[in-house]
């Protein structure tokens, strides 16, 4: 089973696509290995993203077990509608990236508070269940984003999750969480401040 994670980029930030692979599909333990990584170039306007993924969902080795999650937050609705319309051959599921405390569902739409999705990447990652392809093109960048993750108190019981005001993309980061989120039985967890933990 194959499930990739898209984040769509703002005017400061590239989108990117990640394809994280299952190879036992019922599971839920088995390991996961990041596939395929690659950043849409900044500007990209988002019918070239939807293009992009379909280009990436083409292989017959992905249709008919494929899962998209989308990151569709802000000016994520109308991409997500280019995907339907796309018939892609794949399940599609929108995430709106939330501050909040808790996951929400309706349909196949989520709310799902950033460091939820940071907290399922921490954990798959220390427990040796994610695996980065040595093959990849991006694993360098990638695994650079991972480390500049931060989790910091905001006041008022927030944490503010990301790379973004530390110097860093981490939209490479976003669609790998995606993806996980989605392959992952998905449980609230809480966490500290500091550093990403399990990335050295």
């Amino acid at each position: 089973m194959f499930y990739m994670g898209l984040d769509l980029g703002q005017r400061r930030d590239p989108s990117a696509v990640a394809i994280v692979e299952r190879q036992e599909r019922y599971a839920a333990r088995a390991p996961l290995v990041v596939r395929h990584l690659q950043r849409v170039p900044l500007g990209t306007s988002y019918p070239l993203v939807v293009e992009a993924v379909r280009e990436a969902l083409i292989s017959d080795e992905l249709r008919g077990q494929c899962s998209l999650t989308i990151d569709a937050t802000g000016l994520g609705a109308p991409v997500l509608d280019m995907l339907r319309a796309a018939r892609l051959g794949c399940e599609l599921t929108a995430v709106t990236i939330t501050s909040g405390a808790r996951e929400t569902q309706q349909g196949l739409n989520w709310s799902v508070p950033k460091r939820d999705l940071m907290a399922g990447l921490q954990i798959k990652l220390e427990q040796g269940e994610l695996k980065i392809a040595k093959e990849i093109d991006s694993a360098g960048a990638l695994v650079k984003e991972l480390m500049s993750v931060r989790m910091a108190s905001k006041g008022e019981g927030k944490v503010r999750v990301g790379a973004d005001g530390y110097g860093q993309h981490d939209d490479l980061v976003m669609a790998v969480a995606l993806a996980v989120w989605k392959a992952s039985a998905r449980k609230a967890v809480s966490f500290g401040e500091g550093r990403l933990p399990g990335i050295s």
